[in-house]
């Protein structure tokens, strides 16, 4: 709130002043208003957009306008710092450079400190709650398809066996996949933590780190529709949306 009160003060001092000036030239302050907002209209013109500003659509509209579009933090955050930026705040006595460049740094600690907890967290999870359970719930299937080679024909055997096995595999590369996920997440994160300087930091946990959650996660939503419900430790989407 204080960064857009800031530019609507910014804004509201040059209008004030473009108005005086277009009275001075003989204008009647309602004309004055009038050239003045009319001139804004068509300057503001690039950034107004009728449509659905979450879309694709307007994502490649911007672009052909030539506006920025920072989706994340760290690519975000420098503009919190330039020199345009510091000189709007210290005309109107908001923040000085040195109140700026704290405030640049506490946000990106915030920002790296976020992901690093929710990377421990996604470990955790995994490795210790996950993977135990599809682990237990292979092994069932496992002796569930020796067990029916003592009661079946050998024709219905293979047809069973060929279905169980297949989810057998299918267990078994995700669970690969997450466990090496996970090792690849925790070798990025220990990389990013011996970088002293934050800007650097925040980007080795964007570009390392984070990109490391979708895969795991991934994989993580595909043994959720193998594994036994009953077998299963965490809530599952269907649950949290629809409580019993």
């Amino acid at each position: 709130m204080f960064v857009l009160n800031t530019i609507v003060a910014e804004q509201m001092s040059i209008f004030d002043s473009e108005v005086a000036g277009e009275i001075k030239k003989g204008l009647p302050k309602d004309a004055a208003i009038f050239n003045v907002v009319k001139k804004y209209i068509k300057a503001s013109k690039n950034i107004r957009f009728e449509g659905n500003s979450y879309s694709a659509e307007w994502l490649k509209e911007a672009e052909k306008r030539g506006l920025s579009n920072n989706s994340n933090t760290p690519a975000a955050l420098p503009s919190f710092i330039s020199d345009k930026t510091i000189d709007l705040f210290e005309k109107h006595n908001v923040m000085s450079r040195v109140e700026l460049l704290a405030r640049y740094d506490i946000k990106l600690e915030k920002y790296i400190k976020k992901i690093q907890i929710e990377a421990r967290v996604l470990g955790d999870l995994a490795i210790n709650h996950i993977l135990p359970t599809a682990i237990q719930y292979q092994n069932r299937l496992i002796e569930n398809t020796k067990g029916l080679q003592d009661v079946l024909d050998s024709k219905t055997y293979v047809q069973l066996s060929r279905s169980q096995l297949n989810t057998i595999k299918e267990i078994s590369n995700h669970i690969a996949s997450i466990k090496e996920g996970v090792e690849i997440m925790v070798k990025a994160r220990k990389k990013a933590n011996v970088v002293t300087d934050y800007t650097q930091k925040a980007v080795a946990y964007r570009d390392e780190v984070l990109p490391c959650f979708a895969d795991i996660r991934g994989h993580v939503d595909k043994l959720e529709l193998l594994v036994d419900d009953n077998l299963w430790p965490l809530p599952k989407y269907r649950e949290l949306l629809f409580i019993k």
